[in-house]
C-alpha cells in the first residue's frame, strides 16, 4: 500500500501545462455558449460528452507521469511498460473522442466556425490521400522503436529521453486516433473497413514486439541489471511482464475500435444493397418486345 500512496511527483512543468489546456478549454467553452446566446453558430451536439471525454484523458497523461507509475517506470520494465501503454494507448483515444480542437481554438481567442464550413472546403487532395497510411506506419515506428536496446537502457540515467520518449508516443497515438476514429471537424479519409486494416497492421506489430519480451530469454535491457534488480534473471522476468502488457492490454481500446468500425461497415454495407434494392423495385422495367420501327 505504501508504493500506491507514495512517491507522487508534483511534476511542475506537467501540472502547468494541464492546468493551462484545461483554462484554455474552459474558456473556449464559455467563448461558444456566449457566440451562440449572441445568435452565432449554435453549439455542437455531445458538446458535454465531448468535454468529459478530453479531461478524462488529460487525466490519464498527469497520473502516468506525477502518480506513483510515474516514479516506478524508472527501475521496472513491466511499470515503464505500462507507462507506455497508458500515454500511446489509453490517454490518445479519450482525447480524440474529446474532439477540443475548435474548443480550443475558440478558448485562444480565435473565431469558431461551424463542421459545415470546414467540410464544405472541399475534397481531399490526391496528395493526402496516403496520409492515414504514413501515419499508422509513424506510429509503429515510434511505438515499437523506442524499445530498440540503446534506445530504452538510455532512458534509465536521462530523464530527457524519458520525456521525449513520453512525448512522441502520446502525440503519434492521438494522431493515429484521429484517422481511426476522427474528431470533429476533422474526418477519416479511410472508410471503416480500410480503417480495420490499419488497426490490425497496428496490432499485428505489437504483438510480435510482445512476443520478442515475453519468450526472451535474455537479457535485452542490461541498463537495468543495477537498477532495482539484484540479479540477471528478475530483469528477464521483468522483461517478460512487460511483454506481457504490450501483447494484452493494449488490446481492448482496439478491439472497442474494431468491433465499431466492422458494425458500420456492415450497416453502411445493408445501407447500400438496400438503397440498390430499392432503386431496382421503382425503376420501370423495360419492355422485352421488339419495337417496331415503321410499317410494311
Amino acid at each position: 500500500m505504501n508504493l500506491v500512496v507514495s512517491h507522487w511527483s508534483a511534476n511542475v512543468a506537467v501540472l502547468a501545462i494541464g492546468l493551462a489546456v484545461v483554462a484554455v478549454h474552459l474558456a473556449g467553452l464559455r467563448g461558444l455558449r456566449s457566440d451562440a446566446r449572441r445568435g452565432g453558430p449554435a453549439l455542437p451536439d455531445g458538446l458535454t460528452r465531448e468535454a468529459i471525454a478530453f479531461y478524462s484523458g488529460l487525466l490519464l497523461i498527469v497520473l502516468a507521469v506525477v502518480s506513483p507509475l510515474g516514479y516506478w517506470a524508472g527501475p521496472f520494465i513491466w511499470l515503464r511498460v505500462l507507462q507506455d501503454i497508458v500515454l500511446g494507448v489509453y490517454a490518445p483515444p479519450l482525447i480524440v473522442l474529446g474532439a477540443p480542437w475548435l474548443v480550443l481554438w475558440r478558448g485562444l481567442g480565435r473565431t469558431w466556425r461551424p463542421p459545415a464550413a470546414t467540410a464544405a472546403a472541399g475534397p481531399v487532395p490526391p496528395s493526402l490521400r496516403s496520409w492515414p497510411v504514413a501515419v499508422t506506419a509513424l506510429f509503429i515506428v515510434v511505438w515499437c522503436g523506442w524499445y530498440l536496446p540503446g534506445l530504452y537502457d538510455a532512458g534509465v540515467h536521462q530523464p530527457v529521453v524519458l520525456a521525449a520518449q513520453a512525448v512522441t508516443t502520446l502525440a503519434a497515438g492521438v494522431l493515429l486516433w484521429l484517422q481511426l476514429i476522427g474528431s470533429r471537424p476533422h474526418r477519416p479519409q479511410f472508410g471503416p473497413l480500410y480503417r480495420v486494416f490499419l488497426l490490425a497492421g497496428v496490432v499485428l506489430c505489437g504483438t510480435i514486439l510482445g512476443m520478442v519480451l515475453s519468450f526472451g530469454a535474455n537479457v535485452l535491457y542490461p541498463a537495468y541489471q543495477g537498477v532495482g534488480h539484484h540479479h540477471l534473471l528478475s530483469v528477464v522476468f521483468d522483461q517478460q511482464a512487460g511483454g506481457s502488457e504490450l501483447w494484452v492490454l493494449v488490446l481492448v481500446p482496439y478491439v472497442i475500435a474494431g468491433i465499431a468500425l466492422l458494425v458500420r461497415w456492415l450497416n453502411e454495407e445493408e445501407s447500400q444493397a438496400l438503397s440498390l434494392g430499392l432503386d431496382r423495385m421503382l425503376r420501370a422495367p423495360k419492355s422485352t418486345w421488339p419495337t417496331r420501327t415503321g410499317s410494311r
